[in-house]
Order: C-alpha cells, then structure tokens, then sequence
C-alpha cells in the first residue's frame, strides 16, 4: 500500500517510516502540507499531521476532500478533541492521537482503506455487518438469521448509517435524512431510537458513538 506521510517531526516520521516499510507499505514522506496537495493522487492513504510549517493540516485535508476521496487518517495531539471533531467533519476517515502505537496505527490504515473500497450501498441493497444483515430494499434487519422487528424511525436511523457501513456519521446528517431537518428535529428523539435501535441488535460495540460527532456502524 502507497501510505504518504505528512508530518514535520523527523523523529516521528522516521519511526513510523521505518515500521510500516518493515510491513510492506511503500511510504513517502514530505514535511509540508503544500507538498502533500502536489503528492495526494500518488497515495491509497495519507497519514496527516495536524501541525505543519506552512498551514495547518486541517486545511490540507479540506483542499484533498475538493478533489480526492483518498482515506486521510489524522494525527493528533492527546486531548485535541475539537480537532477531531473537525477534522471528522471535514471528511477525514479516522483520526490517532500521539503517540501513535503502532499495532493501533496498522489496524486503522487497514480498517479505512476497507471501507473506502466499499462504494454506498444502493437504496434496495443488502448490508451485512458481521452478523446482521440489513436489506434496504424490503426495510428488514436480521440478526443471526432471526428478523427483530425495527419500528420506521429504528430502521430509518440504522438505514443512513448502513449506507455509509464504517465511515462516521454525523448526528446533524443523521436528524437531516430521517427527520428531514436537523433543526426541527428534536436531538433526544435520536438518542432514544439509538438506544433502541442497540438493545434489539444485542451487538455491543457495533453501533459505535463518536464523541461530539455523531455515530459509526462496523467496528474498528
């Protein structure tokens, strides 16, 4: 896999050069984020840090999203949760926060390139998520093969997110497509199905909540 590297702590950057090279990830490495708008296209997935030279990575990241639909994990400081946020907003696929384990940073550059092989579902298609298998066409979900009788509203919720299978949703965009507005919409209206919607799917940690954002179905 082409990774490409953008971040200006030459410590760090050869650290994690030299692991994923070690794995059999080809791996380019520039420092500024203007190099990195030049050498996107060359990439399967960009590492970004969020602190470079010239401009801040975030704004890297929203010039790449105008162009390109390359998986863009970010890197962050520990805490930086607003920068998350935004960084998720702005299209990013996933986010690590320094310093970077490397089994950790492994799985997720596998874990994004996946769901970015993964085009939307079509509206009368069939997701299968582990064991659950939801058919958008004939508005079921199953189970372990068992049908769990959503209500509208449950598999409404489960439906956006089940067209989007691994890539965070916001809940703004969630109350958009099943209320029609997120600003008419009332916030605990969602929370309520969202609590309904995991009791009956019994699958802990599938329907995973993304502080100050919104929600992702799959697991990392």
């Amino acid at each position: 896999m082409r990774v490409l590297l953008v971040e200006d702590d030459a410590g760090v950057a050869d650290a994690l050069a030299e692991s994923l090279q070690a794995r059999g990830h080809t791996v380019s490495h520039v420092i500024r984020g203007s190099d990195a708008l030049h050498r996107h296209r060359e990439a399967d997935v960009i590492l970004l840090d969020l602190n470079l030279p010239d401009m801040h990575g975030l704004d890297v990241l929203r010039k790449v999203r105008q162009v390109s639909p390359v998986p863009v994990l970010v890197l962050t400081a520990s805490g930086d949760e607003r920068s998350v946020v935004r960084g998720l907003r702005l299209g990013a696929d996933d986010y690590l926060a320094k310093p970077i384990r490397l089994a950790e940073l492994l799985a997720r550059i596998d874990a994004v390139v996946r769901r970015a092989a993964v085009s939307a579902a079509p509206q009368d298609g069939v997701v299968r998520v582990e064991d659950v298998e939801i058919d958008l066409g004939a508005r079921r979900v199953l189970v372990g093969g068992v049908d769990i009788g959503l209500t509208t509203k449950e598999f409404a919720v489960l439906a956006v997110l089940a067209a989007r299978p691994g890539t965070a949703v916001s809940r703004q965009q969630l109350m958009d497509e099943v209320w029609g507005d997120a600003y008419l919409a009332v916030s605990r209206s969602l929370d309520v199905h969202l609590t309904q919607l995991r009791a009956k799917l019994d699958r802990p940690g599938l329907l995973t909540t993304i502080r100050g954002f919104g929600y992702r179905l799959g697991r990392d």
